[in-house]
């Protein structure tokens, strides 16, 4: 099967392969997205060991039908158990199980110097974090093996790889004790592009339009183990009934699953995801201790870390607020629609989703759109010829005042939500509205005064030598009209395609 997209990640892979020296290269990214596949395609054939740990629900699983709950067999020995299985499958003979994670590596080392015959040594430890059971001393046992044995191997290259991002980086990227700059290579794999969905839709046959992939993105998030389950010949209606409604629905535990299988405490995150769901814009760090209940304490901060570091949440700043007002904003598609529609949804007719038009849906889409644009701002800023300049992505909300009883609210001193500010180094800041429409856009007059309202309020908050252009974000196009003017740049779905 061939691989859509990753290209700078595939040379990358190659080039650490062929440079001659001990590599020590972390894969990290969401679950789901692609990092097993990527490995093992590339290095197809170049594998000299492969292990993957046992999922923290599988084995757990594993150990209550193995035994009864008074004999539960721990974690450390199932992993350890395993890794013992893989040494066999690649040519270890039959002796004993480790008892340790030291011991454990010290067999695998030796089985390398026995299959050592000069060429290069590719070891793929998939889903490290797994193995990381508690006072298992894994990742002291993997500092003695490499800084003792596999960094000492011009030939030897190990690729370490895991979905619970934070924790790569915490004991292997940002190491202070034995893997101290040990790494030699990070690489994140994110989520695909418009443009990849696009091309692994048309790898595996499925007729979408434009309109449709961007619709499919905002249900699965460009993860493309979510996007496999699409078939050749449904319209993405069907599919997203077929994926997440009706009877026995294939995603239909995900979420829980997601969750359970990268973070030591799953129920604490998805509190956590939960509460920044409420609402688009995202809360500060106060609020969201205020409203989950939980404890200010580094626990917290890394709860934070974790679930930005695994592509979920996003952290900004809001324009006009201090570097210390930092905002958490729930930016997972997948985790935003299951949210809105399949939580709580207790209905199993097969065509929910074909047969919903709510004002639910057209206010999710809107959002839903704006989440997607955020995470393409490249290509937007592409599509206005800026990518040599410095750009910083933003947004604001202004609070207005109520107007008292028997007065008009005046326009200037009304609130406002711009979800999309582009602040440039070239003294121009960019309005971005983003509309999904299934349809040229059309500027009405009472559009036209909202838009005049968010201009002349944000140049008020901005130097005099700044000016500002507002730039409409669509599908496909915009109309022309009297108000069509308003917009100094217009950005297609074409340009997010880029």
């Amino acid at each position: 099967m061939a691989i859509i997209g990753r290209k700078q990640e595939i040379q990358e892979l190659n080039e650490l392969y062929d440079s001659g020296k001990a590599e020590l290269v972390a894969v990290y990214g969401r679950r789901r997205v692609g990092k097993t596949f990527l490995i093992d395609e590339t290095l197809s054939g170049k594998l000299a060991f492969r292990h993957t740990g046992l999922s923290p629900i599988e084995s757990e699983q594993k150990s209550i039908t193995d035994a009864d709950k008074r004999s539960r067999v721990s974690q450390m020995k199932l992993q350890l158990k395993q890794f013992y299985v893989s040494l066999q499958q690649y040519g270890m003979r039959k002796s004993h199980q480790p008892t340790s994670w030291i011991e454990a590596f010290f067999m695998l080392s030796s089985l390398m110097e026995q299959k050592d015959k000069g060429q290069r040594i590719v070891i793929f430890l998939d889903e490290l974090p797994w193995m990381d059971t508690p006072r298992a001393g894994f990742v002291t046992a993997f500092e003695g093996f490499w800084n003792n044995w596999a960094c000492h191997r011009h030939n030897v290259m190990v690729v370490v790889c895991g979905s619970a991002t934070s924790w790569i980086q915490d004991n292997f990227i940002d190491n202070h004790g034995g893997l101290y700059g040990r790494v030699t290579k990070e690489i994140r794999l994110r989520p695909f592009s418009l443009k990849e969905c696009e091309l692994f839709y048309k790898n595996r046959g499925i007729r979408l339009s434009r309109y449709d992939i961007v619709q499919s993105y905002m249900v699965l998030g460009g993860i493309p183990y979510y996007m496999n389950y699409l078939k050749r010949g449904m319209s993405l209606s069907q599919m997203v009934d077929e994926l997440f409604f009706g009877v026995n629905p294939r995603l239909e535990n995900e979420y829980d699953r997601l969750f359970a299988s990268v973070f030591s405490k799953p129920a604490e995150m998805k509190r956590l995801v939960e509460a920044m769901n409420k609402r688009h814009a995202g809360w500060t760090r106060q609020q969201l201790l205020k409203m989950t209940g939980m404890e200010s304490n580094e626990a917290f901060s890394k709860m934070l870390k974790a679930l930005i570091a695994s592509d979920f949440v996003i952290k900004y700043v809001p324009f006009g607020m201090k570097k210390t007002q930092v905002h958490y904003k729930l930016a997972d598609p997948f985790c935003w629609f299951w949210l809105h529609f399949v939580k709580g949804n207790t209905r199993l007719v097969t065509d929910f989703w074909q047969g919903t038009a709510s004002q639910a849906v057209v206010s999710w889409r809107g959002i839903a759109f704006e989440e997607v644009c955020w995470y393409h701002w490249r290509q937007i800023r592409k599509a206005l010829g800026i990518e040599g300049v410095q750009t910083e992505l933003s947004a604001w909300t202004k609070l207005g005042r109520k107007a008292s009883d028997g007065e008009d609210t005046i326009p200037e001193e009304d609130g406002l939500q711009i979800d999309m500010l582009l602040q440039r180094d070239d003294h121009v800041v960019n309005i971005c509205e983003m509309k999904f429409y299934n349809d040229e856009y059309t500027v009405s007059k009472a559009y036209h005064k909202t838009l005049v309202h968010r201009q002349n309020v944000l140049e008020r908050e901005l130097p005099a030598n700044t000016v500002v252009h507002s730039t409409l974000v669509t599908t496909e196009g915009l109309k022309y009209n009297d108000y069509s003017s308003d917009f100094q740049k217009v950005v297609t779905l074409d340009d997010l395609f880029e």
